[in-house]
């Protein structure tokens, strides 16, 4: 809610109550009004709906003894009409016309209070009575951060899940190397603006307020040059093709981001750099999947294999390694090979997980079919009573 909000809205009258009713009596008052307007009591109402919302926004100003207490304030300074729209400055004929929406960014997208930067009712006034800096700190601005920039990596699976350093090459901006960043002519210097005296800010007063801005001569650097570099014109930066060894950690994950600090673009004249964010992309592996630290891997086994037993050599991402397939396995077990996963940061590994797929034949020999036949004469019959049994009910 911004604070133009607080103005025009009377939060007493929704409610229904005196401006000095007591915390009770607000909140009889509330739980009434919203059983009455609730949505559920009032479906297809929208005008309902509407009361319900406005009756929960007073209450919650009006329930907290110190919101109320500064919306109270605010409506005693403002409420007078000396501030709305055509109003002279302290009432006074001939004074400057002033509109208390000026205050609030005019009503901007999304009702902030830009023109002090989001800032609550306090800081507002604080900015107001101060000279235009919220807390009554006036400090100067100062050469400005330079831009973050983006770029993306794309990382084989070993590579994430060990760790690799990467050459990336990059074409963005970069500190000009002939005036080193500060925008002026080698053997000159910038020197202190006149107008703000390299505050960055400058104040203008508008009837009993006043307000502070960048200041419009140097653009709130706080610093002027005269003699402008030959290479980049003042700005302190050029574009240029620069190559770093960016080192990823291992266990790197798809889709995570890796900062980092001070290797984006320059600041203005010599203002901190801003930060280098890389995307990761990793390519999906021929053999193993990734779930968080642990590895999978799918093994087909034959149905000789999976009813008797058997040792099985499986592939990990830094050799080999036998697993024991216990007899009577059924298809889709899991079997865990610890520590032979993803390293994490504490040095601790995940494991492997190995899924048994069992394969069955598409085709058998003449043999393998008799001995298939004599098998099943062998067998028991699997449980299915409990299917068998509704089968019989059902039809």
């Amino acid at each position: 809610m911004s604070s133009k909000d607080w103005l025009e809205k009377d939060f007493y009258a929704v409610l229904g109550v005196d401006k000095a009713a007591s915390a009770d009596d607000i909140k009889k008052a509330y739980r009434k009004l919203a059983r009455e307007s609730h949505p559920d009591h009032n479906p297809g109402d929208p005008k309902a709906e509407e009361r319900f919302k406005a009756v929960s926004e007073a209450y919650n100003v009006l329930s907290d003894a110190g919101r109320r207490r500064e919306y109270d304030e605010m409506r005693s300074l403002f409420g007078s009409g000396a501030f709305r729209r055509n109003a002279r400055a302290g009432g006074q004929p001939g004074g400057m016309p002033f509109d208390v929406s000026d205050l609030f960014g005019g009503g901007a997208a999304g009702g902030g209070d830009r023109r002090f930067g989001g800032a609550g009712f306090q800081d507002l006034f604080s900015s107001i009575f101060s000279g235009g800096q919220a807390g009554g700190q006036a400090a100067p601005r100062g050469p400005a951060r330079g831009r973050d920039v983006e770029t993306e990596v794309a990382l084989d699976f070993g590579d994430a899940v060990r760790g690799v350093t990467v050459p990336l090459t990059l074409r963005a901006p970069g500190v000009c190397d002939t005036c080193h960043g500060n925008g002026a002519k080698p053997g000159t210097q910038p020197r202190t603006c006149p107008v703000c005296h390299g505050a960055g800010v400058t104040t203008r007063n508008q009837g009993s307020f006043s307000f502070s801005e960048p200041c419009g001569n140097c653009q709130g650097v706080g610093t002027v040059v005269e003699e402008k570099c030959p290479e980049c014109h003042g700005s302190g930066g050029v574009t240029k093709t620069r190559t770093m060894n960016v080192r990823f950690p291992a266990g790197v994950a798809d889709g995570q981001r890796i900062r980092l600090a001070g290797r984006g673009e320059p600041g203005e004249r010599g203002g901190p750099a801003g930060d280098l964010f890389v995307h990761v992309k990793v390519r999906p592996d021929e053999l193993f999947g990734r779930t968080g630290d642990d590895l999978t891997l799918t093994v087909p086994v034959t149905f000789a294999e999976a009813v008797l037993g058997t040792d099985l050599r499986v592939p990990t991402l830094d050799g080999a390694m036998t697993l024991r397939v216990p007899p009577g396995t059924p298809s889709g077990r899991v079997l865990r090979a610890r520590g032979k996963g993803v390293v994490r940061r504490d040095g601790q590994a995940g494991d492997l997980l190995v899924t048994l797929d069992v394969v069955v034949p598409a085709r058998l020999s003449d043999e393998a079919r008799a001995a298939l036949e004599a098998f099943a004469e062998q067998s028991p019959p699997a449980a299915r009573e409990h299917l068998d049994a509704r089968v019989r009910r059902v039809g």
